[in-house]
């Protein structure tokens, strides 16, 4: 198969990435490499696939796998979408591209729109045109607001979303209802539970606190540490991912709502169980051989205190569960984290 990965520079985009190219997929990345964090973290991550020079709009081939090739551009880049789609004629797409981060979006709300609306309207219009087999797309727990039952079920209502982040993530979703609906494209939205792990973001929790209390600065623990996250580490994402790509759904899909006549599924992949925030810090604490000084805060605006996935229909469908802990998945982190810093 040959499939488009959206945001091959990106934390998850380039650990599928390599997974599938061990499947001996065929793959075809692209990634505007924007500076939302550290662009050298992105280049190095293209360079651990092969892409040692990237050339923006000019599609390259990665010098460690030929199946493997990469080009720089934005997805709101309508005309050169439309002819990557057309000249590559793709059996799946996983998108994985957009601007992330819930705090962000309250400084910087246009960014959310240029990519996940308008770079996923031209994903789903090069979906549209060339008859692609099964779009898979990030959706995100951050749809879920501030429901309170637990744990959040995809049939749970999710009209409420507390940030411009979780609403341009419930547009995703109506977006490929709709475009389902009316071209008969088959599309999974997955709804991602706090991804963490080795080559992460440094907009997460776990880089920026253990960044620093390696440096010796205090971290912000926000609501005063009643928080939980159903934190996912990124191999089980991958894995998830990797068994959804051939269960593209059809009309009659069983996690097809009732009310609806659409190849369309929507589910949550994540560990399935809550971890509390001081739990979380205190595996880093423990990892690190540090005492963290924290500064206990209010919450943050666009924030939540808990979530927690209910992942059984993605079991049943694919047979997927996650494995790694948290006190497995933070070593690891931390064992790369000092690694790639030579600490």
């Amino acid at each position: 198969m040959k499939i488009l990965i959206t945001g091959t520079a990106g934390f998850i985009g380039f650990h599928l990435t390599k997974r599938l190219l061990r499947e001996n997929f065929q793959i075809v990345g692209i990634d505007n490499i924007n500076d939302y964090y550290d662009v050298n973290l992105k280049q190095d991550r293209l360079r651990e696939t092969g892409i040692e020079e990237p050339e923006k709009n000019a599609i390259v081939t990665s010098s460690l796998d030929k199946n493997y090739r990469f080009i720089q551009a934005s997805l709101e880049d309508q005309q050169v979408v439309k002819d990557l789609f057309e000249s590559e004629k793709f059996d799946a797409v996983v998108n994985l591209a957009a601007q992330a981060g819930v705090r962000y979006s309250l400084e910087n709300p246009q960014t959310y729109i240029d990519s996940n609306i308008n770079g996923f309207l031209n994903i789903l219009e090069g979906c549209r045109h060339t008859n692609v087999g099964h779009l898979i797309y990030a959706s995100s727990s951050s749809v879920y607001g501030a429901n309170k039952e637990m744990p959040f079920k995809t049939t749970d209502v999710v009209d409420h979303p507390v940030s411009l982040y979780a609403a341009s993530k419930k547009s995703n979703e109506l977006m490929a209802h709709a475009y389902s609906h009316l071209f008969k494209i088959p599309t999974t939205g997955l709804r991602f539970f706090t991804v963490y792990g080795p080559w992460g973001r440094p907009d997460m929790a776990l880089f920026i606190f253990t960044k620093a209390m390696l440096e010796g600065n205090p971290i912000d623990v926000f609501n005063y540490g009643k928080m939980a996250r159903d934190f996912t580490y990124i191999d089980d994402i991958v894995e998830g991912i990797t068994k959804l790509i051939p269960k593209a759904p059809d009309d009659e899909s069983p996690y097809t709502a009732e009310y609806t006549q659409a190849p369309y599924q929507l589910f949550n992949i994540g560990y399935g169980s809550p971890v509390k925030l001081m739990d979380f810090i205190h595996e880093i604490e423990k990892n690190l051989g540090i005492e963290a000084n924290k500064n206990l805060m209010p919450m943050q605006k666009g924030d939540v205190p808990k979530t927690w996935a209910d992942v059984q229909s993605l079991h049943t469908l694919t047979g997927f569960r996650p494995e790694v802990s948290v006190e497995e998945g933070v070593k690891r982190f931390i064992d790369w984290y000092k690694k790639y810093y030579n600490i």
